[in-house]
C-alpha cells in the first residue's frame, strides 16, 4: 500500500476554470480590434503563443508570466493587427491568474484532504497567493516556475516541490488535467501522476483518470 504524506496539484485548469469574466472580456477585444473575428481562433492563436513562450522560456532564456504576456501582445499587434489598449489586456490576464472561479470540487476537496496540498503552477505565486485567501483555501505551499527558472513539464519545478514538502517521489501523487504538463512532469521525478479529465477527452497517457477532485481520496485509499 503506497503511502501518501503529500498532494501536489496543478492551478489552472484543475483547481481554476479557464472560461472566466477576464477571458471572456480578453477574447472580445482581439475579436474587435484585430483580424481574429472568431473567438475560438483567438483564443487558439493566444495559447499557441504562450504555450511556444513556455517552452522557450526557461533557465537562462527564462521569462516571467508577465514579461510573456507583454511579448505575445506585442507579437499580435504584429501578426494579426491587433490595435486595442495593451495595458488593458495586460490587466485582463492578472485578473484570469488571480480570479478565476474555482470549480465547485474544489473547496470540497481541500476541506476533506487529510494530507497537506502543495499547489504546483507556472503561474507567478502572487497570484495564485492572492486566488487562495480570497477563496479561503490554506496550500501547504504554493511551488512556481519562478522558484526555479523553469516551467512544466521541466522537472526542475516537481524536484522544488519535493524539497518544500520534504517528500520522497513515492510520498506524493500529483494531480493535474494536462498530459504534457502535468503528467510528464510527474513522471520525469518518479511522481505518481493522476490525469484530472473534466472533459473526458481521449487520453494517450497510461495513467490513472479522474472527472472530479471528489474521487481523489477514495482512490488514495485503494493504493
Amino acid at each position: 500500500m503506497k503511502k501518501i504524506k503529500a498532494i501536489f496539484v496543478d492551478y489552472s485548469g484543475t483547481l481554476t476554470q479557464e472560461i472566466c469574466k477576464a477571458t471572456m472580456e480578453f477574447t472580445k477585444m482581439v475579436c474587435m480590434h484585430s483580424s481574429l473575428t472568431d473567438p475560438n481562433d483567438a483564443i487558439k492563436y493566444w495559447w499557441s503563443a504562450i504555450t511556444e513562450l513556455e517552452n522557450k522560456s526557461n533557465f537562462g532564456e527564462y521569462l516571467t508570466q508577465d514579461e510573456m504576456t507583454d511579448i505575445a501582445l506585442e507579437r499580435m499587434t504584429q501578426e494579426v493587427g491587433l490595435k486595442a489598449d495593451l495595458n488593458k489586456m495586460h490587466e485582463l490576464c492578472r485578473e484570469y491568474w488571480s480570479k478565476a472561479p474555482l470549480f465547485d470540487d474544489v473547496k470540497p476537496f481541500f476541506e476533506a484532504c487529510p494530507y497537506p496540498i502543495y499547489i504546483i503552477t507556472n503561474n507567478g505565486v502572487q497570484y495564485v497567493d492572492i486566488a487562495m485567501k480570497d477563496n479561503g483555501l490554506n496550500p501547504a505551499g504554493i511551488v512556481c516556475g519562478d522558484m526555479v527558472k523553469a516551467y512544466k513539464p521541466h522537472k526542475e519545478l516537481f524536484l522544488k516541490a519535493l524539497e518544500i514538502s520534504k517528500c520522497n517521489p513515492s510520498e506524493v501523487v500529483h494531480i493535474g488535467d494536462s498530459e504534457k504538463t502535468d503528467v510528464c512532469g510527474a513522471l520525469s521525478v518518479g511522481i505518481t501522476p493522476i490525469l484530472l479529465n473534466r472533459k473526458n477527452k481521449a487520453v494517450k497517457s497510461d495513467v490513472m483518470v479522474i472527472n472530479s477532485l471528489s474521487e481523489v481520496l477514495p482512490l488514495l485509499a485503494k493504493m
